[in-house]
C-alpha cells in the first residue's frame, strides 16, 4: 500500500489529486500527519477527494489510527488514515 505523508505546509488539494490518482490505480492509500496542522490538511484533502472520485462511483471511508514512526532518527507519534473505496 502507498503512503503519502502530509505536513501542515501540504496544499490540500495537491494532496488530494495525488490521493486520488493512487486510489484509482491501487484501490487504497494511507496518509500519515504528524502534527494538529498536518492532521487538519489531511482531512481537508480526503474531503475534497471524495468530490474529485464520487463521479467514478467510489465513495471512500477513511479510517484513522495511531503509528509510531522515525523522524531524524526520533520516534514520533502520527495520525495514520487509511483512506478506501466502500
Amino acid at each position: 500500500m502507498e503512503v503519502l505523508k502530509v505536513s501542515m505546509n501540504s496544499k490540500p488539494k495537491s494532496v488530494a489529486g495525488a490521493l486520488a490518482a493512487v486510489i484509482r490505480k491501487s484501490g487504497a492509500v494511507e496518509l500519515q500527519a504528524v502534527g494538529a496542522g498536518a492532521v487538519n490538511q489531511a482531512v481537508k484533502a480526503i474531503a475534497i477527494t471524495r468530490g474529485y472520485v464520487a463521479p467514478n462511483g467510489i465513495d471512500l471511508v477513511s479510517t484513522p489510527a495511531f503509528v509510531e514512526i522515525q523522524i531524524d532518527g526520533e520516534e514520533r507519534t502520527a495520525i495514520k488514515f487509511l483512506v478506501e473505496p466502500r
